[in-house]
């Protein structure tokens, strides 16, 4: 957890040492709470009043990124906020981080350095400290994170408590993503309205205080839309042993995206949960668009049975088929 280094020969201008060093200095400054932090064998943190809630999630070259889209300050900062995006679907607020970084033999150091700005951007962001990890040589860069969050005792929010008769609602709009990264592939010069579409998927948001402000107005479960609205759905539903019917036409598709961008394009990080009644929604989306400015949209409604249902704007049904990412398919 110190930053041990495993780098050998390749393009850096830095030995391991003075690489490890300039990253200490990019991430100087943690909190109290950090006893020891970057540069030892392993970090010591003191101990919180909550329960531990912790995440890891990886980000590979040509499978999550490519390095000439993707700058390398963009690319630090989502490797923090993916995770982050995980600890707030629990209702959790982030702690601590680390990293695993995996580099091939021609990146520079400044691309390092802009990679471990990004991260530290979103840490302070987001309260967080990174607090250590490990450099290694490999044939393509990857970055691990992993995230600590806290939450008060047994508050935590899961996929597995939604009920019949909850309400699903989302935070935000959906589909934003996919049409950037379709943008970013397909647009050598992309129009304004594309680049904030295209800005979206490099630098997406993750959701801290909407999830703690959802668990507060009892939501029963909740998970973060990674994957796609229709397949991270689906893994509340089994989780919770329930069924649903999702109305189409109340979906909120983002601006240039389309309802099969927002149904399984994934990379939103926005929030799905269940609320208990249209009280609770009500309240929710008030407080909601007050304190952060941001909306939350009615979907659906949680049923007895299995998988979920699409209702179209003619009242017409059908199964709705769990379509998103999914790395072995």
């Amino acid at each position: 957890m110190g930053w041990a280094a495993g780098l050998r020969d390749g393009a850096m201008d830095l030995t391991e040492e003075q690489l490890l060093e300039a990253i200490r200095r990019v991430l100087s400054g943690a909190g109290p709470e950090v006893r020891v932090g970057v540069g030892d064998d392993a970090a010591v943190l003191a101990p919180t009043a909550g329960e531990l809630v912790i995440t890891a999630d990886a980000l590979v070259e040509n499978v999550h990124f490519v390095r000439g889209i993707t700058g390398a300050h963009d690319l630090g900062h989502k490797a923090i906020v993916v995770n982050v995006s995980d600890i707030s679907a629990m209702g959790a607020s982030p702690r601590f981080a680390v990293c695993t970084l995996t580099l091939t033999p021609d990146v520079e150091t400044s691309w390092v350095m802009e990679l471990f700005g990004g991260m530290r951007e979103a840490c302070d962001e987001y309260a967080l400290w990174l607090v250590g990890g490990d450099l290694s040589r490999g044939g393509e860069i990857a970055i691990s994170i992993t995230v600590t969050g806290e939450v008060a005792p047994g508050r935590a929010v899961l996929r597995s408590g939604a009920r019949p008769g909850d309400r699903l609602v989302v935070t935000g709009d959906l589909g934003g993503s996919a049409a950037g990264s379709r943008f970013a592939r397909t647009r050598s010069k992309p129009t304004q309205e594309e680049r904030a579409a295209i800005r979206r998927h490099l630098r997406p948001s993750a959701r801290v205080g909407e999830g703690g402000l959802l668990a507060r107005h009892g939501a029963t479960a909740m998970i973060d839309i990674s994957d796609g609205l229709s397949i991270d759905l689906s893994r509340l539903l089994r989780a919770s042993g329930v069924a649903a019917r999702l109305e189409l036409d109340r979906v909120p598709v983002a601006h240039l995206a389309t309802l099969d961008d927002a149904l399984g394009g994934g990379e939103d990080y926005e929030l799905l949960a269940a609320l208990p009644d249209p009280r609770a929604v009500d309240a929710a989306a008030a407080e909601l668009k007050e304190a952060f400015g941001v909306s939350l949209t009615e979907i659906g409604l949680v049923v007895e049975g299995e998988g979920a249902s699409a209702v179209g704007d003619d009242g017409s049904e059908h199964p709705l088929e769990p379509r998103g990412w999914d790395h072995f398919r």
